[in-house]
């Protein structure tokens, strides 16, 4: 299934190769594609190069009861779809600074910019990854032992893309509906705040 962007500039195919599936295929995500992903999200920028990201990892084959648990922590939509997914994971900041302790506003930005770097990473290798929102931090952060001074940021679902039929029939639909975003004039101001008519 075609999935490119159709986007309104040119921008590199890996780009615009990324989306966010629903249905994955039945199929193992294997420890050197694990890997692959995890050394791309490696080597996201950070500030300091403080790299303050961790995810927590749960195949389904690999590691039955931390799916389960994680599986457990997202919203029931989530879970409609989630539990045919190869793989979960869930991003987690540590929220100060490792060299001095002092907060470090940015490390939500810093973790989401590893989790780009991975998604961008899954597409390259013929892989997706979605990204959610809806999950129960902190029956999460029980559940997994997440310490003070880290937090849960979002979870991910990741794997083969599969077939739309797989999924109700709601999310099917959702699943192969044309691909749209807001036009760049809607959020670039150049010079100024507001002044996006060159746009």
């Amino acid at each position: 299934m075609d999935r490119t962007a159709p986007a309104a500039h040119p921008i590199p195919d890996l780009i615009a190769a990324r989306w966010s599936p629903r249905a994955f295929a039945d199929r193992a995500v294997d420890t050197a594609t694990l890997q692959s992903l995890l050394e791309a999200a490696r080597w996201a920028a950070s500030c300091f190069n403080d790299q303050p990201w961790h995810f927590i990892i749960a195949r389904r084959d690999a590691e039955p009861e931390a799916f389960a648990a994680l599986l457990s922590c997202l919203s029931p939509n989530n879970q409609a779809w989630c539990g045919h997914a190869p793989a979960l994971a869930l991003s987690v900041a540590r929220t100060s600074f490792a060299h001095n302790g002092a907060p470090n506003r940015h490390a939500w930005h810093d973790v989401g910019q590893a989790a780009a770097n991975m998604t961008l990473a899954a597409a390259a290798l013929g892989l997706q990854l979605h990204q959610m929102a809806g999950f129960d931090a902190t029956k999460a952060r029980s559940l997994f032992g997440i310490p003070d001074g880290f937090d849960p940021i979002a979870a991910m679902a990741f794997g083969y893309p599969g077939d739309p039929v797989t999924l109700p029939e709601a999310l099917a639909t959702r699943e192969v509906a044309p691909r749209s975003r807001h036009p760049i004039g809607s959020f670039t101001h150049l010079g100024a705040w507001g002044a996006t008519e060159r746009l």
